[in-house]
């Protein structure tokens, strides 16, 4: 049996984002264009391009050992599959994607339960059936290949379920929110025969730590800093830290340098209050890992 871990990379709007976090946990995929099996530049692992709805069967089918997917994929092909890490990112933020049901600005419809003899365009069908069978609400849930805001518009659906980050585009489109379904992320999932293979698990373990580490860095500084001895104290308490600053002695026993890990966007506040509570030679360093 091979050792190779077969890994998954979700294939469309998520492709670049995985890529260039991958990049940051430390590996390097050298994806081309038409090239559906992407290098890597670690012999323990062999990559494949895989749309992100069809990354829970193959996971779970053992054509793949791990791979990248929305948990609202998952759900959807009710995949067998062990859910590793989340890893909450997308293609423009490290903002959390949601299914919601949009309907026309002018639409009778002003909640879920409204949806009672209506047709219901999406790509979350089995997820969308499921949800509306819970509620009792009995509505005609249609597949959508896609452009499902369009089905809205020109009436050939009532209402959709969509996925969106910030509702801007279907602002655009002249349609509202009426609810949210599922709040989605990114997942790490892995087939449960591969994590009973200690060599495959430890690789997918690593990824998965790794890919969570560079995720944990973003929005995060590390700050450098000098300090007199009598300033020390009022200098710390300005500074958060994951649990303590660091304090080391400098070669000159009045002065102490100080290291800590904040939050990028609290720098722009922060960096004044140091400078006024004594703190000298401030710098902000950009972080790849945390863990």
């Amino acid at each position: 049996m091979s050792k190779v871990v077969k890994l998954g990379i979700p294939k469309g709007s998520l492709e670049s984002a995985t890529l260039e976090l991958f990049a940051q946990a430390g590996w390097t995929i050298g994806a081309r264009s038409r090239n559906y099996f992407p290098s890597i530049d670690d012999p323990a692992i062999s990559c494949a391009l895989v749309r992100s709805q069809e990354m829970g069967p193959y996971v779970a089918g053992g054509t793949l050992d791990a791979g990248l997917t929305g948990i609202d994929w998952v759900m959807e092909t009710d995949a067998d599959v062990e859910i590793v890490r989340p890893l909450i990112y997308s293609k423009t933020s490290d903002r959390q994607a949601r299914w919601v049901l949009v309907v026309k600005n002018d639409s009778p419809i002003q909640r879920v339960e409204d949806l009672s003899g209506k047709v219901v365009a999406t790509e979350l069908v089995a997820f969308t059936r499921r949800f509306l069978r819970a509620r009792g609400i009995d509505a005609e849930v249609e597949f959508s290949w896609g452009a499902t805001e369009a089905k809205v518009v020109e009436g050939l659906a009532d209402a959709a379920v969509e996925i969106t980050e910030t509702g801007s585009t279907i602002r655009a489109h002249g349609l509202r929110i009426v609810d949210t379904l599922l709040h989605t992320h990114t997942v790490l999932i892995a087939n449960k025969e591969a994590l009973k293979d200690p060599v495959k698990k430890a690789k997918i373990d690593q990824i998965a730590l790794m890919l969570w580490a560079a995720l944990e860095a973003r929005g995060k500084v590390l700050l450098k800093l000098d300090v007199r001895q009598s300033d020390l104290e009022r200098v710390l308490e300005h500074l958060p830290s994951l649990r303590a600053p660091t304090v080391s002695h400098l070669s000159d026993p009045e002065w102490y340098a100080v290291e800590t890990v904040v939050d990028r966007d609290a720098v722009r506040d922060l960096i004044p209050l140091l400078r006024s509570a004594g703190a000298e030679g401030i710098l902000e360093v950009d972080i790849r890992k945390v863990c």
